[in-house]
């Protein structure tokens, strides 16, 4: 996969906050109808969402939209005090889909069922709204409750033609558990968290879907931004979730191939491409095999997209 590096959430009833994100040079943005969007304004916000996504469809240039929805099934607040609207999701699809979102983030996904469950409400939306058929991606947001997290295996159940994303989260998976906190005594991530960090990875690899390291919370902490972002495409994530428009800059740089990484790349594609047939080749004192080769290639692909993004 060859998707964005950066994807910035933005409140979906912030003009403002939109207007710079837009100019932020994210890759993609998430505007945002759950969390950040109290219930009494979810009505406003999707209207307004959705004049957003019909002028920006319009214009045919700039950063991804995608639609962060509310949960399809409502269901019990992370506080047990109050229910959530269980056709608060069909209401988001059903004001924004007209505006053509580039895709749609499920949060609260419980398993592969419930992404295949959305793909059919956005079959009927396309149809019903003349968009072309699948066009519509699904970013899975995976690890938000116990549940999610002990399901993370059926993602690999077969093609998931839709699914362009997911990602993985430790606060809404700490209130579920009624976690003190996510934290362990030093200031990192408890280990049970690093252990849903590394299954969502493996879950999104398996469905052929991009891994997306989640967000960092501290958007004035670039140093640590950036290491956090650095170590996420060391281990395999194409991306990271953004808070701030500041965020941004050091994500997309980190999500890029240098200029060394992207020569030795090519020396290892042109050494297999020079011994046509050979399962093995050497290099600077180096067996390779293929899995070198596939590695370099999709480093060169994850290049070449990059450099398309950055000129757009």
């Amino acid at each position: 996969m060859t998707g964005a590096r950066s994807y910035l959430f933005v409140p979906a009833d912030a003009p403002r906050k939109l207007a710079r994100a837009l100019e932020s040079g994210a890759d993609a943005l998430i505007l945002d109808l759950e969390d950040s969007v109290t219930a009494e304004r979810k009505p406003a916000a999707r209207a307004m969402l959705r004049e957003v996504l019909t002028e920006h469809r319009s214009r045919g240039t700039g950063p991804e939209l995608w639609v962060r929805i509310n949960p399809l099934d409502g269901g019990a607040a992370l506080d047990g005090r109050a229910a959530l609207d269980g056709e608060a999701g069909l209401r988001d699809l059903a004001a924004v889909m007209p505006g053509a979102p580039r895709g749609i983030m499920l949060p609260k996904a419980r398993d592969r069922a419930e992404v295949v469950r959305l793909g059919h409400h956005l079959d009927a939306f396309e149809a019903a709204f003349g968009l072309e058929t699948g066009s519509t991606r699904i970013f899975s947001v995976a690890t938000e409750t116990p549940a999610a997290v002990l399901s993370l295996g059926s993602y690999a159940g077969g093609p998931l033609p839709r699914l362009r994303a997911m990602t993985w989260g430790a606060e809404d998976l700490s209130a579920a558990l009624g976690a003190v906190s996510n934290r362990d005594a030093a200031g990192g991530l408890d280990p049970l968290y690093l252990t849903v960090r590394h299954l969502c990875l493996l879950a999104a690899v398996a469905a052929g879907a991009d891994p997306v390291d989640t967000l960092h919370a501290d958007y004035r902490d670039e140093a640590g931004l950036t290491a956090a972002a650095r170590a996420a495409a060391h281990a395999g994530f194409r991306a990271k979730i953004a808070i701030h428009p500041d965020q941004v800059g050091p994500i997309n740089a980190a999500f890029t191939p240098d200029a060394a990484a992207i020569a030795a790349a090519r020396r290892i594609v042109d050494a297999f491409a020079a011994a046509p047939g050979a399962g093995t080749v050497g290099l600077d004192g180096r067996m390779l095999d293929r899995p070198h080769l596939v590695q370099a290639e999709a480093l060169l692909a994850r290049a070449g997209s990059a450099n398309q993004k950055s000129g757009d």
